[in-house]
């Protein structure tokens, strides 16, 4: 990372530990072979990439053959609906992936509230009979509001019993992205009491392009990938090694210091709230006030032009999103921001600020300082 630049986007991406990058080197080069192979070199090979799922496993509290490792958390969202011919129900507010995955099916897209925040009674509500899927994210991406998945959980538990109980067997599964905010909540499936959970390396200091679906023994899938027999039969192909042992490796650092971050990264945070909320009585913070990322912070300025914002502050060495890059990169206004029902002349002069690892007491403070001369600077230009 260039260490000129004021990282503000670590929702978006997140640099490679260098703990990370040492822990995969070996099987870029000497560690090569093909771990299906039958000889020594491969049959250790092997057992290293077993030795990671396990240790991924562990820290998520599952059993490693209840792992699928995939290309990612799209890969992974879409795996996650393969084989669900019945109704789906996902919040408006959810990724592209989820939303494009259930809405190629019969679905009910529920609405979050203003905060971005998804009751389990509206999830109850949008219930039907054949309803086999419920997808609902950890945590919004955008605004960093966390959901009640427990509470959600317990809504399915009784669904799934009430059917077995007039002998329906249609299965009802519960599905959560848990791509965001790993490093800041725990993600212990117990605890959050669902049936398949998305995780994505390149969230948590771990290498882009690797995930992993987990999915409770008690669910039935199709084939997202069809081949060589790879991952259950579910997702064919040769093994990423290097990067299953990256991914291992990022989740066991983020998990043993999640504590520790969490709390510093919600003093920084708050800091960087109260300047900017100081100096512009009229912005708007968006997110729920209490359940909310430790990093995130979505801000919003009336009548700004954020998209010049953008490329204003990178002039100035700070890098900083509109909303997800997904968005960002097709040049609309968000799906969360409409959906959460923000103005128009908020949403298009909003700020998503996501802090990580990168941040720090000084860099912060001086990024607050920049951020506001900018948006001074182009509120005079406006004026003019």
């Amino acid at each position: 990372m260039n260490e000129d630049f004021i990282y503000l986007d670590h929702a978006a991406a997140t640099p490679l530990d260098r703990r990370v990058l040492v822990a995969m080197q070996p099987y870029f080069s000497e560690q090569f072979y093909n771990p299906s192979s039958p000889y020594a070199p491969a049959v250790a090979v092997r057992r290293s990439y077993e030795d990671a799922k396990h240790a991924l496993a562990r820290n998520i509290g599952v059993k490693p053959d209840e792992l699928v490792m995939t290309a990612g958390a799209t890969e992974s969202i879409n795996l996650a609906f393969n084989g669900i011919d019945g109704h789906v129900v996902a919040p408006n507010i959810e990724h592209h992936a989820v939303l494009a995955a259930a809405q190629a099916r019969d679905c009910t897209i529920i609405k979050a509230d203003s905060r971005g925040f998804v009751s389990a009674d509206s999830v109850k509500a949008a219930l039907r009979p054949n309803t086999q899927l419920v997808s609902v994210a950890i945590a919004n991406n955008e605004l960093g509001t966390i959901q009640p998945l427990r509470d959600i959980a317990q809504v399915i538990k009784v669904e799934r019993e009430a059917r077995l109980m007039r002998g329906d067997t249609t299965p009802i599964y519960f599905h959560t992205d848990a791509s965001q905010g790993v490093g800041q909540i725990d993600i212990n499936v117990a605890r959050l009491g669902v049936d398949l959970l998305t995780l994505n390396a390149g969230k948590m200091y771990g290498p882009k392009q690797v995930g992993l679906l987990w999915m409770a023994s008690h669910v039935r899938l199709s084939p997202q990938i069809v081949g060589g027999g790879q991952e259950r039969g579910l997702r064919s192909g040769t093994e990423n090694v290097a990067g299953v042992i990256g991914f291992a490796k990022a989740l066991s650092l983020v998990v043993k210091h999640r504590k520790y971050e969490s709390e510093r990264l919600e003093i920084l945070r708050d800091k960087l709230q109260k300047k900017l909320t100081a100096a512009f009585a009229d912005s708007v913070v968006s997110g729920h006030p209490k359940h909310r990322l430790a990093g995130h912070l979505h801000i919003s300025f009336p009548h700004l032009d954020a998209e010049r914002m953008v490329f204003a502050l990178e002039n100035r060495h700070v890098l900083v999103a509109t909303g997800s890059a997904c968005a960002a990169n097709k040049g609309t206004r968000s799906h969360v921001l409409m959906a959460i029902g923000l103005a128009p002349e908020l949403a298009d002069g909003s700020l998503r600020l996501t802090l990580g690892h990168l941040s720090t007491e000084e860099n912060i403070a001086m990024a607050g300082d920049i951020i506001v001369e900018e948006i001074i600077r182009e509120y005079a230009r406006v004026k003019r």
